[in-house]
């Protein structure tokens, strides 16, 4: 007979096999079993969840931040925005009270983030792909005809930066031959409601030697870049034009001019000492640069602008234009004279004319701040006291209302430019040249006496422009066909004539390569190298060529930019307009011009 306990074996309560006490003690601890169990798996799903939705929101906030991150990059480093004009340039005045620091620690600003590659730039090729507003200046065919003026970058420390924003031609400078600090402190003044400025400067420099440097290493890097090395032997290959670009500005379509002058401890009347000062500047310059520039225009340089005399100015630019014929490369650079917008009379630009056509120099820069203070814009308007009391201070002025005398002084000029060389020698003999040989460097003396008969200035200028054509092949021919802007058939409203858009075709298409020495002919920047032109006989033209004209003093819109080209220059350039808009003021002149031309912006940068 079984005892009680063995009824309750194999029993099962379930799925337990459990004797009467077990079954008693193991009920509830199956069930709290089962139930943390449970509770388990539940927690455990939750957690998967959770932490899953915690990977998913990460994942959305990280891409919202990447995006965001790469977007603010596109918007500000293009010139487009907005924030350029109203947020960085009322900044940096708002911090830096005084002009010249705020300027100083723009170029800082500007240097410190193109080492990272987060400088403003122009997106796109627009420039090159549309093509709608080339130009030919010195036998390149340029980008677009809006250049930067020297003032911007002094000793060329930004100029890849500076092509960047869009302009074709960068002009540093200007260097003298030592350094110089310039004039006392405070020397620049703000004039906002008139979006102009007063500097007093003095030409400071940092000195020829240090803005040579400076792009003789932006020269060997550009080598280094394109595996030629960093030294001598890469950087004789990017000058002698082995890689297709012009040698000073490295870019296809687009040039460096470098502008020079004399020292303010340089005797004023000692027209020889001058003429090293420049010829020292050659020397050290002329190398790394597409067009030099001798300034003899500035308004805070005692003595300077009194070389614009037709004697010593034709002594100063002979000695220059020798100088730069025998630049150590394959091809030399062009030659321009900066003049002062303050020399308007008829006789003064009859003189400056006549010095740039016997000296051989290429072409002219018409304008630069002037000593007079040009009525308020609007008419009218009342300056706040503040900036009444800054218009005594003494320098040179630039801004806006500059722009109506800009514009009558270059339709003047190309005028008398387009008349050629005198057809007699009209220079008093003693404000000739005393010598035309060239000076090598600043200790040497000129020679007491000229080493041969002082030419008819028409010959000479004649004879020095025959040399420096381009042989007559069919590329030669070709480059002279180049394109130019159409420039709209209804005349903009001025006070100063204007020339028609075919007289300013006929005058860039003369506006033939002065720059290259008959053995080797200066490149375009869109041909094939240098090195691989054939060099052929120069031929005696039957008139010389037409000179160059560049323009800049108040120039701030595209519209304003046509009307100068309209009257016969080939390029405008900007400089207190920057100062005022911002990195994006070139941007937008291009795109007033070809809205004002009728041609349709491209969703790129224009």
């Amino acid at each position: 007979m079984s005892s009680p306990i063995g009824r309750f074996e194999g029993r099962r309560h379930k799925n337990a096999l459990v004797t009467a006490p077990q079954f008693e003690l193991m009920i509830p601890i199956s069930q709290h079993t089962q139930r943390w169990g449970i509770r388990r798996e539940a927690s455990t799903a939750a957690g998967d969840a959770r932490s899953a939705g915690t990977r998913l929101k990460n994942l959305i906030y990280g891409t919202g931040i990447l995006v965001t991150l790469g977007f603010g990059y596109l918007y500000i480093t293009d010139t487009r925005a907005s924030i350029h004009q109203w947020l960085v340039v009322p900044s940096l005045r708002l911090i830096h009270y005084d002009p010249e620091e705020a300027h100083h620690k723009g170029v800082s600003y500007i240097q410190g983030l193109f080492a990272f590659n987060l400088h403003p730039r122009e997106r796109g090729n627009n420039d090159t792909e549309r093509g709608d507003l080339r130009v030919e200046v010195f036998g390149h065919v340029l980008d677009n005809p809006i250049g930067t003026s020297a003032g911007i970058d002094k000793d060329a420390e930004i100029p890849s930066p500076l092509f960047a924003l869009g302009p074709a031609i960068v002009e540093v400078g200007g260097a003298t031959p030592l350094p110089q600090e310039g004039n006392p402190k405070p020397r620049v003044f703000r004039l906002p409601s008139q979006n102009a400025l007063i500097n007093r400067y003095g030409l400071n420099s940092k000195g020829a030697d240090h803005v040579a440097r400076n792009l003789r290493q932006r020269v060997r890097e550009f080598a280094r870049s394109l595996g030629l090395g960093l030294g001598p032997d890469g950087e004789r290959a990017v000058l002698d034009g082995e890689t297709g670009v012009p040698p000073g500005s490295l870019i296809p379509g687009k040039l460096l001019a470098v502008q020079m002058a004399k020292n303010k401890t340089t005797p004023d009347g000692d027209i020889e000492a001058i003429a090293r000062d420049y010829v020292y500047c050659v020397d050290q310059l002329a190398r790394y640069a597409d067009i030099l520039v001798v300034n003899v225009s500035s308004p805070n340089t005692p003595g300077l602008r009194d070389l614009q005399a037709v004697g010593p100015l034709t002594s100063i630019l002979s000695a220059v234009v020798d100088a730069a014929q025998s630049t150590d490369r394959r091809t030399r650079p062009a030659v321009m004279v900066k003049v002062s917008p303050d020399e308007d009379s008829d006789e003064q630009i009859a003189g400056i004319c006549q010095a740039v056509w016997a000296s051989g120099v290429d072409g002219v820069i018409v304008g630069n701040t002037t000593k007079k203070r040009p009525d308020v814009i609007p008419k009218g308007y009342i300056m706040p006291a503040h900036e009444e009391k800054l218009l005594t201070e003494m320098g040179g002025y630039s801004g806006p209302q500059m722009f109506e005398r800009t514009l009558a002084l270059v339709g003047r000029y190309r005028a008398r430019l387009d008349q050629g060389p005198p057809k007699d020698d009209s220079t008093p003999a003693s404000s000739k040249p005393a010598q035309r040989t060239p000076v090598k460097q600043a200790a040497e003396k000129p020679a007491a006496t000229p080493t041969k008969p002082a030419m008819d200035a028409a010959e000479a200028s004649t004879t020095r422009d025959a040399a420096r054509l381009k042989p007559l092949t069919p590329e030669a021919e070709a480059a002279s066909k180049q394109p130019i802007i159409k420039i709209p058939e209804t005349p903009f409203a001025s006070s100063a004539a204007k020339l028609q858009a075919s007289e300013v075709s006929n005058d860039a298409a003369t506006s033939s390569d002065l720059s290259a020495p008959p053995t080797s002919p200066l490149s375009k920047s869109s041909v094939a190298p240098a090195s691989t032109s054939a060099p052929s006989p120069a031929i005696k033209p039957s008139e010389p060529a037409s000179k160059v004209i560049f323009a800049t003093g108040g120039i701030t819109t595209g519209e304003q930019c046509l009307q100068i080209l309209n009257a016969g220059a080939s390029v405008c350039q900007v400089y207190t307009a920057m100062m005022y808009g911002g990195v994006g003021t070139i941007t937008r002149m291009k795109r007033e011009m070809r809205e004002a031309v009728g041609t349709k912006p491209a969703s790129a940068t224009s």
